[in-house]
């Protein structure tokens, strides 16, 4: 694995793992995230209901601008992580490294989902 930053590392974790167009398909890459992001929530104890409630007033707003929306994304996650004592630089580093040993099973998994689905499976 390189030194580069987190983000070129991933970037050459998904071209291993993945076939070009599901590596650069936004619309994937945006439900992948969506579905992490909602497990982490779950997982910090936030409700079904107020995870509908948030859906129904983001997509009620105009949309956002892509780069913005990506920091905005970033220092939330910090500020999540810090109210918790998690290392998200630690947290992320650990799930490269378990997801390089698990390309098979993503591949697999890739393989397995209907085309076009939003859900993983």
């Amino acid at each position: 694995m390189s030194s580069g930053t987190f983000q070129a590392r991933v970037h050459e974790w998904t071209t291993a793992c993945f076939p070009p167009s599901a590596q650069s398909d936004v619309s994937e890459r945006a439900h992948r995230f969506l579905e992490e992001a909602l497990e982490l929530v779950q997982a910090s104890n936030c409700s079904r209901e107020d995870a509908l409630a948030l859906v129904e007033y983001v997509f009620s707003r105009p949309e956002g601008a892509t780069y913005q929306e990506a920091g905005g994304v970033m220092v939330t996650l910090a500020a999540l992580c810090n109210a918790q004592s998690v290392d998200m630089d630690r947290a992320g580093e650990l799930e490269l490294s378990r997801n390089w040993s698990r390309i098979d099973k993503i591949r697999a998994k890739q393989a397995a989902k209907p085309q076009g689905s939003a859900l993983p499976q």
